[in-house]
């Protein structure tokens, strides 16, 4: 039940979706979510060969999460280096703001990975795209730029592409091979999933992935949950940063306190996003009968969270007994260390 007048929910892949040669995507910032102020997410998936043209964001940082398929990524960095690299499941990357881009599917099969943006203004559809700049400029300055031809500028789309569909890249050609310019000493990948978890015997897992471990990613962090039927998240808020949740499999009850005795409560399924802005306490409880799995962003390099558990861990009984009313043996009970899992009563 809801008691405030804003949702924080977002049925992102029940949206209409934008198609292309090779690719769809489906996106959310705060025009489409309004609780979402300072994050947007998309949801993109490519065909093998099917590619998001070369393009940049000038208000947006790009963190992405791989949920399946592969894919290869060509950056430019603004020092003069540049990187290709290739992707596959639970990867991460980084992209800062500004800085060139494109993405391929390689195959086999199609590529769906979620992009995550530390601005909740930002929106797919107010890209600068390379064919969108090069069709609206005059051609002798196009011609002159590319050392093309009249003829063969007027080749050139003309308008903004936005999916472009080509070759699968072959790892077997140098079309595919991954170069790595020594001008760009800090990669933008990094293989999440491969991460030793923090495990909860019988609550879950969580990998996390922040500036430490990741140094170019300055403006995000991220976590992957996996949690068992049965558990929750514990009530806990983030001081540092908004996060926003893409729930990729399983049900879920998220609640998200507003203070002033305002809090809102509503299930997700998959393909759901959630948010939970900067201070507000909130969990997440499995409601299903399988693992629920949830990519969760953060607008902050740093991850921090305060936890219930080990809030309370931290007060004398006394404290505790006075401010929540309780008996002293009652208190006693209570969580005396960080648990981060909880098994939920329902």
């Amino acid at each position: 039940m809801s008691t405030h007048p804003i949702s924080f929910r977002y049925r992102l892949e029940q949206e209409e979706p934008r198609l292309g040669p090779g690719g769809i995507t489906r996106g959310a910032s705060v025009k489409q979510f309004p609780a979402s102020q300072g994050i947007a997410g998309v949801s993109m998936r490519l065909e093998p060969g099917g590619m998001r043209e070369l393009h940049w964001h000038a208000n947006a940082a790009e963190w992405a999460y791989v949920i399946s398929g592969n894919c290869r990524t060509t950056l430019l960095n603004p020092d003069g280096g540049a990187e290709i690299d290739t992707f596959g499941p639970g990867d991460v990357w980084y992209f800062p703001r500004g800085w060139g881009h494109s993405i391929q599917g390689i195959g086999p099969g199609e590529c769906h990975f979620i992009l995550i943006f530390d601005n909740g203004d930002f929106s797919e559809d107010h890209t600068f795209s390379i064919t969108d700049w090069l069709s609206r400029t005059p051609q002798d300055v196009v011609a002159a730029s590319l050392d093309l031809a009249p003829a063969d500028v007027a080749l050139l789309p003309k308008g903004e592409a936005y999916f472009a569909k080509g070759p699968t890249p072959d790892d077997r050609s140098a079309d595919a091979t991954c170069r790595k310019e020594a001008q760009l000493v800090t990669t933008h990948r990094y293989p999440l999933h491969a991460q030793q978890p923090r495990r909860v015997p019988g609550g879950g897992t969580q990998r996390t992935v922040t500036v430490d471990e990741f140094p170019i990613s300055r403006t995000m962090a991220g976590s992957l949950l996996e949690i068992q039927p049965g558990a929750m998240r514990e009530l806990h808020w983030h001081p540092n940063a908004d996060e926003w949740q893409y729930y990729i499999e399983g049900r879920a009850e998220m609640a998200v306190f507003l203070a002033e005795g305002n809090v809102v409560t509503e299930q997700f399924e998959a393909g759901d996003v959630g948010y939970a802005p900067m201070g507000s306490g909130h969990y997440i409880k499995n409601t299903g009968q399988s693992v629920l799995r949830v990519l969760v962003g953060f607008n902050n390099g740093h991850y921090q969270a305060n936890d219930l558990s080990a809030w309370l861990s931290t007060n004398p009984v006394d404290v505790l007994a006075t401010n929540l009313g309780l008996p002293r043996e009652k208190v006693a009970s209570l969580p005396r260390r960080q648990e981060f899992f909880v098994k939920s009563s329902s």
